[in-house]
């Protein structure tokens, strides 16, 4: 199986590609597209009449001296409504290109962030944060100019340099094909530049994504980092993806420093160059009012010559965000909700995993041919050494992930056919981490059943015996849990997720190692309210703490992603085998301690 996100590089295909793909993830881009080209190229033959008038004004306004004050005031306020329509078209065009960006930017990072979301937990864990930020961050906002502006640019200033150069045309077909002329040189240096540049600013984004990983963690880390004196470490760490970043940058940056002065280099000879032909054809050739106008057409030409270099350079960079957005995208979700999927029956339900093997990846298989039944209304605790495949299990049985080969089935139903409203209404799990969003424990709670009122809320504190813990919290549950939950404790986080559970009142209940990290005391009220809240339902815990293990039905032991051994704990602690040894160990360690 294929690595995590930052493993899956496919080759990058041509702009061209690239460029359709993702018109076709992007439809809020193509929507209204058609008004707003309209409005543009409006605005775009508006302008290309503006040398016209130029033109007529200057041969039909003067005559051997005389001026046709008449035809030169009618020429001058045809100019001036001209550029009020210019305006108008222009500021329209700009109001339906910016509404037209933002939709797409936003359609775009809740597409990628939803499509990240239904990713199995075994991708996100195979897969560094930094990247999964970057995707929905950094490298949608690439996209902000190309779509605010670069797109319509494509057309309209490709659109504005045929027009010009047709009217061109129409007064000089010497002096347009001259103009041609000059400029064919740019199309193979702009060729090569456009390929060079996309792959810069292709690893520009993979060097962003990186060093957001890096910073991401150093954040998190803090409080280790400084504890353990790694600041000088994390710090050249850094400060090393940071480094990769300005050079890619930098290398990246150099075609359009390159570019500019290119556009300009040829707009330049060409203006020139018309202007000593122009002088050389002579007024047999040209009038005085045409050869001005061609003149000012050679600068209309210019203008959007030159801008493309610079949609050159923005389209580049989008090019390389849009195509690590639809790597993303093109990641397959491993999860797939069934429609309209099995109910499950109310109540506490039989699990089964038979035959269950489960590959990350990254290639590493953690479980091998695991088979087992856990008896409606039983509590069960896993057991096992680090890395023994016990988390992997409680990922199974609430679909966080599914089995490579076999099933796990619930209530008799294979898990991939439950309906996604009933898994989350039979399934619960208490993570390890107990999080908590930056809101009161109050809302925190309220996750588990969403629309319960206070009143359930309080009666779910209840329950579990925990109204004297509520009534020590500064604030009662209304008291702040902060980013992360970091403003409680480990414990008032794991107590929070115990409520929550309670809350959502699910026949199953997956605690991984719901009692971990947490003091004596806490450990104590912990206890009692896990028992409260296994009662009348199928409880798995993922067990750290033995203490766990004395009190279930069925003890499972795992080593090497295997069941070596399952049974009472008095049974299982007789028998002399691995549980035994990590039961004498345990209960040594808390001696000491």
């Amino acid at each position: 199986m294929l690595g995590g996100l930052e493993l899956i590089e496919e080759e990058q295909p041509p702009a061209l590609g690239i460029l359709r793909r993702g018109l076709r993830e992007s439809p809020e881009l193509r929507r209204g597209l058609r008004v707003t080209v309209v409005f543009a190229l409006l605005s775009a033959v508006a302008r290309l009449v503006l040398p016209v008038l130029i033109q007529q004004t200057l041969d039909g306004g003067f005559d051997e001296g005389n001026v046709d004050v008449t035809f030169v005031v009618r020429t001058a306020l045809a100019a001036g409504g001209l550029i009020c329509v210019i305006y108008v078209l222009t500021t329209l065009t700009y109001r339906r290109v910016i509404e037209t960006a933002e939709n797409t930017l936003l359609a775009l990072r809740l597409r990628t962030f939803t499509h990240i979301q239904h990713l199995s937990l075994a991708e996100h864990t195979s897969s560094r944060k930094g990247i999964l930020t970057a995707r929905v961050t950094s490298d949608v906002e690439t996209l902000a100019q190309f779509a605010q502006w670069g797109a319509l640019a494509w057309v309209v200033d490709s659109s504005l340099i045929v027009g010009t150069l047709a009217v061109m045309a129409f007064y000089s077909w010497q002096l347009a094909l001259l103009t041609i002329v000059v400029y064919i040189p740019l199309l193979p240096i702009l060729r090569a530049i456009q390929g060079r540049q996309l792959r810069a600013y292709n690893d520009v984004r993979t060097k962003t994504a990186e060093t957001l990983g890096r910073t991401s963690e150093a954040v998190a880390g803090a409080a280790t980092i400084r504890a353990y004196g790694y600041q000088e470490e994390v710090g050249d760490r850094l400060e090393e993806a940071n480094r990769e970043l300005v050079t890619a940058q930098t290398h990246a940056h150099k075609f359009f420093s390159v570019l500019a002065p290119t556009m300009d280099f040829f707009g330049g000879v060409a203006t020139g160059a018309v202007a000593v032909v122009g002088v050389l054809l002579g007024p047999d050739t040209l009038t005085v009012g045409e050869a001005t106008a061609f003149l000012f057409l050679v600068t209309i030409l210019i203008q959007p010559i030159s801008q493309l270099g610079e949609v050159l350079d923005q389209t580049q960079t989008a090019l390389a965000g849009w195509w690590k957005i639809l790597q993303m995208i093109d990641v397959p979700i491993d999860v797939v909700e069934p429609s309209p999927g099995v109910a499950l029956d109310y109540g506490a339900p039989e699990v089964e995993l038979r035959n269950v093997d489960f590959t990350y990846r990254t290639g590493d298989q953690v479980l091998h041919d695991v088979s087992v039944v856990i008896a409606s209304g039983a509590s069960v605790a896993i057991v096992g050494e680090t890395g023994s495949g016990k988390t992997t299990m409680a990922k199974l049985l609430t679909r966080l992930a599914d089995p490579t080969d076999g099933s796990v089935l619930v209530a008799g139903v294979d898990l991939r056919e439950v309906s996604t409203s009933s898994r989350n209404q039979t399934i619960r799990m208490v993570p390890q981490d107990g999080f908590l969003f930056d809101t009161t424990l109050r809302e925190n709670i309220r996750f588990g059943r969403p629309g319960a009122s206070d009143i359930d809320i309080d009666a779910a504190v209840d329950s579990l015996g925990l109204g004297d813990w509520m009534g020590s919290l500064p604030e009662g549950l209304d008291t702040a849990a902060g980013e992360r939950g970091e403003g409680v404790s480990v414990g008032e986080r794991q107590l929070v997720a115990l409520i929550r559970a309670q809350l959502a009142d699910a026949g199953l209940l997956i605690l991984d190692e719901a009692t971990s990290a947490v003091d004596p005391e806490t450990e104590v009220r912990m206890a009692a309210a896990l028992e409260r809240l296994s009662r009348g339902r199928t409880t798995v815990s993922i067990a750290h703490r033995l203490s766990t293990a004395e009190r279930a039905d069925l003890v499972i032991v795992m080593d090497d992603g295997r069941i070596v051994e399952s049974g009472p704990h008095r049974d299982l602690v007789t028998q002399g085998g691995i549980y035994a040894a990590l039961h004498r160990d345990w209960v040594g360690n808390t001696q000491q301690a």
